[in-house]
């Protein structure tokens, strides 16, 4: 009998032990952001309708004109195609996530992952194109003579469908990882889980450094290289509209670097606020993790209305594209065509880019 009740006593303090290093003696803080959602509440959902509704009409009204007016036979109009395609993609997912942001996911886990899906390949697209416009201006320009040959309708259509195909294979993981589930404090959500959480937080880091590198870096340096090429070149050119055409330069470039270089900094600044939190094994303070949220909210819209002008730039601005929209205005609105002067015989900014370089190429010849 006492050899069981010194068994049992052994057995007692063998179970009875605690490793004190894995005690957490201070305070775990909870952070709920309240606030930051009610100022996401209030703020988002209207400006996602103000987005999409600007997109739809702007872009709408491209694609009206491309349709009526114009064929796509030239280079420039199956790049600015794909671009309104793209732009109209990505602003088709914003009321849902309007919705969203004023109460709960309340669509479904297909819709969550198609329309997650959607918001970033339209959004990826969009600025992959941009790039591509720009390029392709900087060939027409620049290298006049190498590219005449090369800037056909199929090389248009391989590299579009070039575009497509990264920006789908860059929104892969938000098809496979988004997913809705229930918490207490937030209802319904629709976002990336599946993961242990460390490994999330790593998957987050992988976006944000994508998407400072490839989706702002590389198009900044490639815009600003692209139209200094062009400005130098116009600068030395006989082209008589060539003020005209350098202020549009700086406004294309001060535009995309207004809009989006805000919105990557505080992205950048999110992801070297995770890898220190990643490395030192501690939690992101609750008030710290707020101020970015507020911020990656104000500045994320700036740059999802560049996404909804851009068109404009390169169709608007340009005198056949003003030349299709007095047609359809007088067309459409009678009483208006005394005050609007049809002008036929004016250039077309869009083609001018190409006729740079062939005038360029004459003067060669």
């Amino acid at each position: 009998m006492a050899q069981y009740k010194r068994m049992f006593l052994n057995l007692k303090n063998a179970t009875d032990t605690t490793d004190l290093s894995y005690v957490v003696s201070k305070t775990v803080e909870l952070c709920t952001k309240k606030n930051v959602n009610q100022f996401g509440a209030k703020f988002i959902p209207v400006f996602y309708c103000v987005n999409f509704l600007l997109s739809y009409f702007g872009n709408g009204f491209v694609l009206l004109i491309i349709y009526k007016y114009e064929k796509l036979t030239s280079v420039t109009n199956i790049f600015l195609l794909n671009l309104v395609l793209s732009n109209i993609l990505f602003a088709s997912s914003l009321p849902f996530w309007a919705v969203y942001h004023l109460s709960e996911w309340i669509f479904g886990q297909a819709l969550c992952k198609m329309v997650s899906s959607a918001y970033f390949i339209g959004f990826y697209s969009s600025i992959l194109f941009i790039i591509l416009m720009t390029f392709d201006r900087y060939l027409a320009v620049v290298h006049a003579l190498a590219a005449a040959k090369r800037r056909k309708k199929m090389y248009a259509i391989i590299s579009s469908i070039g575009v497509w195909c990264v920006s789908i294979v860059a929104s892969v993981k938000e098809l496979v990882l988004r997913n809705v589930w229930k918490t207490q404090f937030d209802g319904l959500l629709c976002e990336e889980s599946g993961l242990p959480p460390r490994s999330m937080e790593r998957w987050r880091l992988v976006s944000y450094y994508q998407q400072f590198l490839v989706f702002f870096l590389l198009p900044l340096i490639m815009i600003m290289y692209c139209y200094i090429r062009i400005t130098v070149r116009i600068l030395s050119t006989r082209i008589i509209q060539k003020c005209h055409v350098i202020k549009l330069i700086f406004v294309i470039i001060f535009t995309f670097f207004a809009c989006w270089t805000p919105y990557n900094i505080v992205s950048l600044l999110q992801a070297i606020q995770i890898s220190a939190s990643l490395n030192d094994g501690e939690e992101i303070p609750c008030s710290d993790s707020e101020k970015i949220d507020y911020a990656i909210y104000v500045t994320r819209n700036i740059a999802y209305l560049y996404c909804c002008i851009s068109p404009m730039f390169y169709t608007f601005l340009g005198k056949r594209f003003q030349s299709h929209f007095k047609k359809l205005v007088v067309k459409k609105i009678p009483c208006v065509s005394q005050n609007i002067t049809l002008n036929s015989q004016t250039g077309h900014l869009n083609n001018t880019w190409e006729e740079r370089g062939t005038e360029r190429k004459n003067q060669n010849n």
